[in-house]
């Protein structure tokens, strides 16, 4: 079979794809260089990937949203589709939501015009494009079942805010933009001021996280917590160079100074090089996250952290991602 250069993952239900998925099944039926395999649901990527690994393509579209990317590369790592010297670069089309992880690999705007781009890249040499990255492993405890695969997790006060932009203020069918200036003002009205009311989001419930290497523990109630291996983290902030086989943590506590604290050392790019009362910033090669019920949220997907059962994470061997310029 002739090799493609490019295999497209499309998940329908992505929130970009329900306007765009026309056009783009229209460009697809016109470039047989790309082979385009829709999913209706997560159970179906398997046998997705599977196909494309007959295909052999060059490069690894995946055209929906973060929990559509998180999904393809659980997939990816744990199927065994790929031998583990020719698993193809993944490239992230920007078609969902929040889009965190296409904004991280330079993809903006219209999905068509990026994959254009795409497919003009992979009929030359990929490498001055391609970037490593470290992702995040999560396990139901610390047991060796089957990893789940992300790029970034939000708890505490954050996936609350998370959760509450899904099931409150995306339901309005307001514009992307508008619905997270909805979401921010509501956050900041309740963590900044201390505002309470039922149309707010919920409280953070206690966390307890412990690191690898460090015999501290942090515990409370925190306004945000986040683990990443990106280089950006929230409002496009850039954190400080992470050491090789290690996860970043970010930690603000849940009073109302430290939060705006946090909030301007995060705006500021001060976060892992500026040391900020109440912030907490560290590095470590697993960490757990343990709590009484307490929502996770792992590019898009939910975990509870449940007593005497914590969220373990660890960092994943490095896989090549296509970088478009920002």
């Amino acid at each position: 079979m002739s090799r493609a250069r490019i295999a497209l993952l499309s998940n329908p239900r992505s929130t970009g794809n329900i306007a765009q998925l026309p056009r783009i099944r229209a460009y697809c039926a016109s470039h047989p260089d790309v082979f385009h395999y829709e999913v209706e649901h997560g159970q179906q990527i398997g046998e997705a990937m599977k196909t494309i690994a007959l295909v052999n393509p060059t490069l690894l579209v995946i055209n929906g949203g973060d929990g559509t990317v998180q999904a393809a590369l659980t997939e990816l790592y744990n199927g065994g589709h790929f031998h583990l010297d020719d698993r193809p670069p993944v490239a992230v089309l920007p078609s969902g939501k929040t889009n965190l992880i296409a904004i991280e690999l330079g993809a903006r705007g219209d999905p068509i015009a990026a994959l254009e781009k795409l497919i003009e890249l992979a009929r030359s040499d990929l490498k001055p494009h391609t970037v490593e990255r470290e992702l995040i492993a999560l396990r139901l405890g610390a047991d060796e079942q089957r990893p789940v695969i992300g790029m970034f997790l939000g708890g505490a006060g954050l996936a609350e805010t998370m959760l509450y932009c899904r099931d409150r203020i995306y339901p309005l069918g307001l514009p992307n933009g508008i619905a997270h200036a909805l979401t921010a003002i509501a956050a900041f009205a309740k963590m900044a001021l201390g505002i309470r009311a039922a149309f707010l989001p919920s409280d953070p419930k206690p966390l307890s996280v412990s690191l690898s290497g460090n015999e501290n523990r942090l515990t409370g109630r925190f306004s945000l917590l986040a683990v990443t291996t990106l280089d950006k983290l929230l409002l496009s902030a850039e954190l400080s160079g992470r050491q090789q086989g290690r996860l970043r943590l970010l930690a603000v506590e849940g009073e109302r100074m430290t939060m705006l604290r946090g909030l301007l050392a995060t705006i500021g790019g001060k976060v892992g090089r500026t040391p900020v009362r109440g912030v907490h910033f560290e590095e470590a090669r697993e960490i757990n996250i343990e709590g009484d019920s307490s929502e996770l949220i792992l590019d898009g997907e939910i975990f509870r952290a449940e007593p005497g059962r914590p969220i373990n994470l660890r960092t994943a061997a490095p896989l090549s991602f296509v970088r478009l310029a920002a």
